[in-house]
């Protein structure tokens, strides 16, 4: 015969990143989860497996990227419209002016 199941519950306290917590409520309404629901889960696949019950892995570390002249190009200016760099760009009044500066007549 098997042992009873207890239906006793005891709280716990899990600390969490708020924007961790946000961004890991977020996800789970979207598959109609809660986080207590999400770590009940996760804790009774841990005792029926004898292990994590998912594969865990690390952020890819990137060292150095190099953009092409275009993609930089496309960065800078929508650094600048968003208001994160200064626009220094000069204003011009008639075309003449603006390929003279274009050309550096």
């Amino acid at each position: 015969m098997a042992a009873p199941v207890s239906k006793e519950k005891i709280g716990s306290t899990i600390h969490l990143d708020p924007e961790l917590r946000k961004e890991l409520i977020k996800g789970l309404d979207s598959i109609n989860m809660t986080l207590n629901s999400y770590f009940t889960l996760a804790a009774k696949q841990f005792v029926i497996q004898g292990k994590v019950p998912f594969e865990i892995k690390t952020a890819t570390k990137v060292e150095h990227v190099t953009f092409n002249e275009k993609t930089r190009k496309a960065i800078v200016r929508s650094f600048a419209e968003e208001g994160l760099l200064p626009n220094t760009a000069e204003t011009f009044d008639n075309t003449d002016d603006a390929m003279k500066e274009l050309f550096h007549d």
